[in-house]
């Protein structure tokens, strides 16, 4: 038990360095990670729906590469680098329509079910990850430049870290109400509120050093992500309840897969992007 703890307790240390640093230094260290992190979370869908979903046999690398694309695509388009603009997608387009079109020479056994699976790999997974760009990068339509602000990306993991963590102290504590008990026993009520709550307090200071959104709209993001983001929890329960596994993968000693690791990102980061074009026009 005490070699498991350490385990996970290094683990959990690299893996919020690298992310937090790669995020901090510059976009290109922030463009390769969630490049990397994009096709491995979607080779662990596919990985998992291959091995667990009776006659689903999906093309695991042209997945990783739909992903790992469509990330650079909305780097390349939020950044102006493409002198092209949205034709900058045309390759991203070509990748799907290959996905769909394949199915009809490949003989396979469900090709509906094939379909179903790739397609959402990229909505599930490509997609939200991709949103991080938007998130990162903002025009300046008076000097015709775009900047690299790595604080609200940030700030989306920032408070999904706090809201697990407060939702899994305050909930052993006190934790009486189940939340979602058919699909996942453990959560109440009381953590969930518990680790929101934990998470608004911090927004409060983020508005004191970051005051380009005001203290309320702080407070509303971390909401958003809050709420989205125990959605994402519950959502990837449910995906790994059906396949009947406990962890989505092991490439995190300790801490399961990546799907375990960005499950709660994956509904919060959407979720953030509405929110703040709702709120300013972004």
């Amino acid at each position: 038990m005490i070699n498991n703890f350490i385990k996970r307790a290094i683990t959990g240390v690299l893996f919020v360095a690298i992310l937090v640093g790669c995020i901090l230094y510059n976009p290109l260290s922030f463009g390769i990670l969630f490049t990397i992190i994009s096709a491995l979370t979607i080779y662990e869908f596919g990985q998992l729906v291959n091995m667990r979903v009776e006659g689903a046999k999906i093309n695991k690398t042209i997945a990783m590469l739909g992903g790992a694309y469509l990330f650079l695509a909305i780097m390349g388009f939020c950044t102006n680098a493409s002198q092209k603009g949205s034709s900058i997608f045309i390759p991203y387009v070509l990748l799907l329509l290959y996905m769909m079109i394949s199915e009809l020479y490949l003989k396979k056994e469900n090709p509906v079910l094939n379909w179903a699976y790739s397609m959402l790999s990229q909505l599930y997974i490509g997609l939200p990850f991709a949103m991080l760009n938007i998130l990162a990068f903002h025009n300046n339509p008076e000097y015709s430049s775009v900047s690299y602000s790595p604080i609200l990306p940030l700030s989306i993991f920032i408070f999904l870290w706090l809201n697990d963590t407060g939702a899994y102290c305050i909930g052993s504590l006190i934790g009486k109400h189940r939340l979602f008990e058919r699909i996942s026993p453990k959560k109440s009520w009381e953590g969930s509120i518990g680790g929101g709550v934990v998470a608004i307090g911090v927004s409060f200071i983020l508005a004191h050093y970051f005051p380009f959104m005001s203290m309320l709209e702080w407070a509303g993001l971390a909401l958003v992500v809050v709420i989205f983001g125990t959605w994402g929890d519950l959502t990837e329960s449910l995906f790994k309840r059906q396949l009947h596994v406990k962890d989505s993968g092991n490439i995190l000693p300790g801490h399961g897969g990546m799907l375990d690791r960005f499950d709660s990102a994956l509904m919060a980061i959407p979720a953030a992007v509405v929110y703040l074009y709702a709120l300013t026009g972004f």
